[in-house]
């Protein structure tokens, strides 16, 4: 508890290292089999980590001083991130446009990057899906029409500061307004990275929390921020530890990118803490194939050891990832390290996003090429989160033809028709 109060605004990113045994791997294999990626097995307080030969190679050109065991501590990741365009400058080929950007930038969504994501970013190709996801270029400036900076209307359904309660039986808790890795295409851009990197005070957590024990109806939480993973294991902690107090919650969820950005932060602290407050939740953010790294399957295997159900939520962006053959291989190789697809999200029309918006014509043109032709464990919920606070519409293809008779007509994945005997139904008439 004196941890939390003195440190209650400390911003993640200063906090000092502290030294956690790590689990040893079952195998001394040179690849995870089930990516086919070259890693080896660095040592990291007094334990093994798996690292990449491209991060690794990237840490010996860029930090050549830095030890692996220093590499693989999340708080020195998170202390060394790229924050000025000088760094950048030292590790890409900055583009006149992106130096542009950054020179006009001030106010939230910052930029902010980890060495380890670093590592994944094309210095040469500025058409990168990661790289233009994490560097900000010129089209952020442009507002279009139907643009807000709360396009979701959050703060309209805020009943005390840090808390979003727009469903009847769900709350959203912000306990940050840090992430690890500024997102150019975030949801709550207004608020991440503004008045400083740090923590939801304490007394705004608290009372949060008291007013989701006072409204029985919610069952359901979803901790977010900012991210929520970048706290401590004591701040989180005390965060989940009020929470599963309250008899009527039944359901709390995590959302966090850090084991995408930052994997090692998943460490057997963190995973051991977590195991005391099941049923418990993740939902975590991946955007490209190029993110599902030996670092990352480590780190989302020890979440799955722990017993946490892991499911993913990427957001449909231009240029990116809106074409079938990256989703489908990102939704494979997602769930090969235990994680299901399910939300694919339409862009939120925050303020500047329009290089990123796909139509929704498009986003549902891209499920019907999923759908039945790849597992349906790999095919997410497409969504369109309403503006104004209307909430997740999901979004399916048309499959009901009409009626012949008693029997209801039907579009397969293939586009054949087919024919259902349905002889009370309605569904289909004119």
């Amino acid at each position: 508890m004196s941890k939390l109060l003195s440190l209650e605004e400390e911003p993640p990113s200063l906090a000092q290292a502290e030294q956690r045994p790590v689990r040893k791997p079952a195998s001394d294999s040179n690849a995870i089999p089930s990516l086919g990626i070259p890693v080896q097995l660095a040592r990291a307080a007094r334990a093994r980590f798996v690292v990449s030969t491209a991060s690794n190679e990237f840490r010996k050109r860029h930090f050549p001083g830095i030890k692996t065991a220093e590499w693989n501590d999340w708080r020195w990741q998170n202390r060394n991130r790229i924050r000025s365009l000088e760094q950048l400058e030292g590790m890409i080929a900055v583009t006149d446009e992106e130096r542009a950007a950054i020179a006009r930038h001030h106010g939230p969504l910052p930029i902010g990057v980890t060495p380890y994501y670093m590592s994944l970013i094309d210095p040469h190709d500025p058409g990168q899906g990661l790289r233009r996801t994490t560097i900000p270029t010129l089209a952020e400036f442009d507002r279009t029409p139907g643009e807000e900076e709360d396009p979701l209307g959050e703060d309209g359904h805020s009943p005390v500061p840090g808390l979003v309660h727009r469903y009847p039986d769900r709350v959203l808790l912000l306990v940050t307004n840090f992430c690890s890795v500024y997102c150019r295409y975030c949801t709550r851009a207004r608020l991440v990275g503004a008045s400083g990197e740090r923590a939801l005070r304490k007394a705004d957590i608290d009372r949060a929390i008291e007013y989701i024990a006072a409204t029985p109806a919610v069952r359901d939480c979803l901790i977010s921020g900012g991210d929520p993973l970048s706290l401590d294991e004591e701040r989180l902690e005390y965060v989940l530890s009020r929470l599963r107090s309250i008899p009527h919650l039944e359901f709390v969820r995590i959302g966090s990118k850090q084991p995408v950005v930052q994997p090692m932060r998943v460490t057997p602290t963190l995973t051991k803490m977590l195991r005391r407050y099941h049923p418990l939740w993740m939902s975590l953010h991946f955007t490209h194939p190029d993110e599902v790294t030996p670092e990352v399957a480590e780190a989302c295997g020890r979440l799955a050891d722990a017993g946490i159900p892991l499911g993913s939520q990427t957001v449909l962006l231009k240029g990116v990832n809106d074409d079938v053959a990256t989703l489908k291989k990102l939704f494979h190789a997602l769930l090969k390290i235990r994680v299901r697809p399910y939300y694919l999200y339409q862009c939120d029309p925050i303020s500047g996003s329009s290089h990123f918006r796909t139509s929704v014509d498009k986003g549902l043109e891209l499920i019907s090429q999923l759908r039945g032709y790849t597992t349906g464990y790999a095919v997410p919920n497409y969504v369109v989160d309403a503006p104004g606070g209307g909430g997740k519409i999901a979004m399916l293809p048309d499959s009901v033809v009409g009626r012949d008779g008693n029997d209801l007509l039907l579009r397969n994945f293939a586009g054949d028709q087919c024919r259902y005997p349905d002889p009370d139904g309605t569904l289909g008439k004119p």
